[in-house]
């Protein structure tokens, strides 16, 4: 059996299915529910702005329709990162768009995963492979999706409704709860933008998610100006504080600061601005201002929540994260190099 599960590239570990398989659920997560939800947001605002024309219709045709495919990309997604054979990959965009009919994005990910690894087993195995491949690759996606995901998007569900429930009856206690697990989430190798999306979250515990997750990038980005300059500012910044993990694992004093600008921020957040966001921008942070683009979305393009955004995703996750780094610099617990990209 261990023969035959190699030979096929079937990994029966959590890593692969929790955190690589994930990780490239988030991919899918962003090439259409998120990217389509940014085109949409444009042509709603243009229309907003400059009354409805072609161009502006035509942005949120096309948004919507990039949303809608969501269950696809996630299954094509979570196939290739398993290494699927081709027609277990093409199928899987079946297979991840009725997990996702029957149960959002988690049942999309849990139905393309089982069905991915049924393929796989089987792919090659007879003469009639062109035939027998696609069919045991949707029939056990499709026998999962009317099964386990509905029951998998529940759960996810009842957790979400959880932690927004508690974040509005405990919003100081709960803000940082949710900043800090969110935005550690957001740095480690985990999908924050897949979790965040899977549990549904929103209103002010998905304005203290992205408030979370922004502090980890915009700090890590700061503090690590002095070893990376301008190429890491903006690659951890706008792109993923998940780089600084080898430097973590060797000095964990480089973690303090992003994390305690989210125990600032988070609270801040659900109490005094009162920040929210939609589920598809929660995890996400200030990753290519996706964060900032969807709170502008929920909350209205105002003044208020300019200063919101400002504040609370770039301003004080900076100034706090460097006021820390700097004492943690002159003890000695933070050194040159520390930071370093190989990047």
């Amino acid at each position: 059996m261990n023969a035959f599960l190699k030979r096929k590239k079937i990994v029966i570990s959590a890593q692969v299915y929790f955190i690589d398989a994930m990780s490239a659920m988030a991919l899918g997560l962003f090439s259409s529910l998120i990217i389509g939800l940014i085109i949409k947001t444009l042509g709603q605002q243009s229309i907003v702005l400059f009354g409805e024309n072609f161009v502006s219709t035509q942005l949120v045709v096309i948004g919507t329709a990039a949303m809608a495919m969501m269950g696809a990309a996630i299954g094509v997604a979570v196939a290739h990162r398993l290494q699927a054979p081709p027609l277990v990959l093409f199928a899987s965009a079946v297979t991840g768009s009725m997990g996702a009919a029957s149960g959002g994005p988690a049942g999309a990910f849990i139905a393309a995963l089982i069905a991915a690894e049924f393929g796989k087993a089987v792919s090659k195995e007879t003469k009639l492979d062109i035939l027998v491949t696609p069919l045991v690759t949707i029939l056990s996606g499709a026998i999962i999706a009317l099964s386990v995901s509905p029951l998998i998007a529940q759960l996810m569900t009842f957790l979400g409704q959880i932690i927004m429930t508690a974040t509005t009856y405990q919003p100081f206690l709960m803000g940082i709860i949710v900043a800090v697990v969110m935005g550690l989430v957001l740095t480690a190798p985990i999908s924050s933008a897949a979790l965040a999306i899977m549990l549904n979250l929103s209103g002010i515990a998905a304005g203290a998610a992205t408030v979370g997750c922004a502090a980890q990038m915009i700090g890590f980005a700061v503090i690590g100006y002095r070893d990376n300059k301008i190429s890491g500012l903006f690659s951890v910044g706008l792109g993923t504080s998940m780089l600084q993990i080898p430097n973590i694992v060797k000095n964990w004093w480089i973690l303090l600061p992003p994390t305690v600008a989210s125990v600032i921020t988070g609270p801040l957040s659900t109490m005094v601005f009162k920040m929210t966001n939609v589920a598809a921008g929660a995890g996400m942070g200030t990753s290519g201002l996706v964060g900032p683009i969807t709170t502008f979305n929920d909350m209205g393009f105002t003044t208020n929540t300019l200063i919101g955004v400002a504040v609370l995703h770039f301003v004080l996750p900076a100034i706090l994260s460097y006021a820390l780094y700097a004492v943690l610099r002159k003890e000695g617990k933070i050194k040159d190099g520390d930071l370093k990209l190989d990047v």
